[in-house]
């Protein structure tokens, strides 16, 4: 009898157990950022977007790159048609972009990269969640959601780029519906050197320089720019 009885309750409680699981408790939250804290300014790059209506051409454009430290997150801001977006980046997002564009570069070298594939070369090198915050306009609601990042290439003009292309994200108001907001897809394209330049920004090691109290900021510069030769 006491036997059953043990087995009864290791039985209830990994049913306790897979429940609070499946219940979310020891779920993973979902990546967020708060852009009221405290941000260091880390570099500005260069990349390109397609032209307005996007009838062919690229355009190249400057993009600032911040770091904030609590959130440990990087944030790219850029505007496009007259909105100001700031796409976030985790510490996952960004290994995966560094792992991203080392196999672009090897499949660059190898000849691999195929330009008949479509928009499935668009993701080739994985997808990540990322977290964007963008404003339609200057005194409206900053909407905010959660989206997919798909890394991997396109080719404009018969030249190939890497590309990080972010997929549409749904602001949802929890109060209203005249408040919910949708992002459109935007596509990033980097030549191999614009692309080294972002993943000298996300590198470990160059982010762990910045939370030292005793920032040398000429170190940093060529910190950078040793991470951007490993990359490119």
């Amino acid at each position: 009898m006491k036997t059953i009885i043990k087995i009864l309750l290791a039985a209830a409680l990994c049913t306790l157990l897979l429940a609070c699981k499946s219940g979310g408790k020891y779920k993973e939250e979902p990546f967020t950022v708060d852009l009221t804290l405290r941000q260091i300014e880390i570099g500005e790059i260069e990349l390109q977007f397609d032209t307005f209506l996007s009838l062919g051409g690229l355009t190249k454009e400057a993009i600032k790159v911040t770091y904030i430290p609590r959130e440990d997150a990087v944030v790219l801001q850029f505007r496009q048609s007259f909105v100001t977006y700031n796409q976030c980046w985790s510490r996952a997002g960004r290994q995966s972009f560094i792992h991203a564009l080392q196999k672009y570069n090897e499949d660059y070298d190898a000849r691999n990269l195929n330009r008949n594939v479509g928009r499935r070369a668009r993701q080739k090198y994985g997808v990540v969640e990322g977290f964007l915050l963008w404003m339609p306009f200057a005194f409206s609601i900053r909407a905010q959601a959660n989206m997919d990042v798909q890394l991997g290439y396109a080719f404009k003009d018969r030249a190939p780029y890497f590309t990080i292309n972010q997929k549409e994200a749904e602001h949802v108001d929890p109060n209203t519906r005249d408040n919910n907001r949708t992002s459109p897809n935007i596509t990033m394209y980097f030549t191999r050197a614009q692309a080294a330049e972002l993943a000298a920004l996300f590198d470990p090691y160059f982010l762990s320089t910045l939370l030292s109290p005793n920032i040398d900021l000429d170190d940093i510069g060529n910190r950078r720019e040793a991470a951007r030769d490993d990359y490119y």
